[in-house]
């Protein structure tokens, strides 16, 4: 499609998104808006320095290029730099959603009726206790096509689409905010899930009516599979992305594969093939995506690269350079991350805690070497059994020790795709999974 210029390695990413958001806040519409966008970035790499430039205009693109490549320098030997030599040169055409079940074919009164449809049914406003109400609707439909002077032609697609209904109950002064967010690749699949919605509902108002403030100190802790996600993607994921490495020094020497860094019974796998929100047929370098197995049976097994960090720490690309738009750089990111399925039984996995706290679900966290995690909902464990609802504000632990503190992993596993991911000024949407965890001791405060 391009004349790429002689002795220089350049690559072009184009991306056309569709993105729809339709918004109501007690009863009155706050957001209904549908926006186009259409931009790429070129860069030019003479083995020194990147020269890099957007344009919203395609007929540009070859002039744009060429301007960037009478910046550089020439360099006859290229593509024999160790970075170059990563970047992918794939042929590929992955379009997935252009049918019947593309988001794009949705009409605003399909998406409007769907969020008031839910409002309706889902929220009780005789409910004492609730001060406010919402719903939205947000799609997303984005083809990238990706060029390379390597050769690499790619064409791919991805979308998603979601529907959220949220209450607010104030007890005693202390709101939670009770929500269920539903998230599909098809419009379809968002249909029929009233019952979903309800549960998570009153399960919040229960909580927010019953839960106490627990004491703060170290508990045995059961995760639920969507607590053992944000866990895995908080505590460990963000370590799996070796462009940390690049300049510590430390991390590299705590991180070394083939070291034994958990229990055996943990094993964490990232995989952007699959077919949830971090799905990445291709990366934003033009490699496919890679099934890496990150820690098996608790040793480090590997760990996630774009083509400047494989070449820098002697190891393979795996498909993990992602940007969140077109004018972004790309950087190391998660796809869909997991811990691996066990063999214990959830039920005798509970069973066996006399006296702990079940966390039931995760409003957000943040991952170092020791990580913070905030619950959502938890319970006193008591004799084996999940008994009252309590507050927690956070959980504190070291990832190199609690690593080797799960000493049960459920069968139980379950992906999620509600998350996204921020890194270096980037969000970009991902996947998250895990089954049930016991972990012998986690801080809370």
């Amino acid at each position: 499609m391009y004349r790429f210029p002689e002795d220089l390695f350049t690559e072009v990413r184009i991306e056309k998104k569709e993105y729809v958001h339709y918004y109501i806040l007690n009863g009155e519409v706050e957001a209904n808006t549908q926006s186009q966008v259409i931009g790429a970035l070129i860069r030019v790499f003479d083995g020194h320095m990147w020269y890099t430039g957007t344009t919203n205009k395609p007929d540009e693109i070859q002039q744009e290029m060429d301007n960037l490549a009478a910046l550089a320098q020439r360099n006859p030997e290229i593509y024999d730099h160790p970075a170059v030599k990563n970047f992918g040169c794939n042929k590929a055409r992955i379009i997935k959603y252009d049918g019947a079940n593309d988001v794009r074919a949705v009409t605003p009164e399909q998406r409007e009726e769907l969020v008031e449809h839910y409002l309706s049914v889902c929220v009780d406003e005789s409910i004492e206790e609730l001060r406010s109400h919402a719903g939205n609707y947000i799609s997303t439909h984005v083809v990238k096509e990706y060029y390379s002077s390597k050769g690499a032609e790619i064409l791919q697609d991805m979308q998603r689409c979601s529907v959220w209904v949220g209450c607010a109950f104030v007890v005693d002064g202390i709101t939670t905010w009770a929500g269920k967010n539903l998230q599909e690749m098809e419009f379809n699949r968002l249909l029929g899930r009233e019952r979903e919605i309800l549960e998570e509902r009153d399960r919040y108002l229960e909580y927010a009516r019953n839960a106490v403030d627990l004491e703060p100190g170290d508990y045995t802790c059961v995760l639920s599979p969507l607590a053992t996600a944000m866990f895995t993607h908080e505590s460990f994921g963000h370590k799996s992305e070796s462009d940390y490495m690049l300049n510590d020094k430390t991390l590299r020497e705590e991180w070394v594969l083939g070291k034994k860094v958990g229990s055996e019974k943990v094993s964490i796998c990232d995989n952007g093939g699959m077919d949830h929100n971090g799905y990445t047929p291709y990366d934003d370098e033009g490699n496919a995506a890679g099934e890496t197995w990150l820690i098996r049976g608790g040793v480090l097994t590997g760990r996630l690269h774009d083509s400047k960090s494989a070449s820098v720490l002697g190891e393979g690309v795996t498909g993990n350079a992602r940007a969140d738009e077109y004018f972004s750089v790309p950087v190391v990111r998660m796809t869909n991350t997991y811990m691996a399925a066990g063999h214990d039984k959830p039920e005798e996995i509970v069973g066996g805690v006399k006296d702990g706290i079940y966390v039931r679900d995760i409003v957000c966290g943040t991952g170092s070497s020791t990580f913070t995690i905030r619950p959502g909902l938890c319970y006193r464990i008591r004799d084996g059994r999940i008994c009252e609802p309590v507050r927690v504000n956070v959980l504190i632990g070291s990832v190199f020790q609690t690593l080797f503190d799960i000493d049960a992993v459920g069968d139980d596993l379950e992906i999620f795709d509600t998350f996204s991911c921020g890194k270096k000024g980037q969000t970009v949407q991902v996947s998250a999974g895990g089954p049930t965890v016991r972990v012998r001791k986690l801080t809370t405060n």
